[in-house]
C-alpha cells in the first residue's frame, strides 16, 4: 500500500489502476508510470536517462557560463 499524490489529492494506490511504459532509443531510455481513477489519468511520473549528449547543447551550456 502506497499513497500517490494525484489530481484528486492523495489516494491509496490500491484504489487506482497502474500502467507502466518504456521507450528505449539510441539517444534516451525513458520510463513512466501512470495512475488512473475510473478511466481518468490522475498521475504520471516520468524518468528520462540520456544516453548521448544532445548535439549543440554543450555549446549552449558553455555560452551561458560566460
Amino acid at each position: 500500500m502506497a499513497i500517490i499524490l494525484t489530481t484528486l489529492g492523495e489516494l491509496d494506490d490500491a484504489e487506482l489502476e497502474r500502467k507502466d511504459g518504456v521507450i528505449d532509443t539510441d539517444h534516451e531510455h525513458t520510463t513512466w508510470v501512470e495512475y488512473y481513477c475510473d478511466g481518468a489519468l490522475v498521475h504520471r511520473s516520468v524518468h528520462v536517462t540520456l544516453k548521448q549528449w544532445p548535439a549543440g547543447l554543450g555549446a549552449l551550456v558553455g555560452a551561458m557560463g560566460e
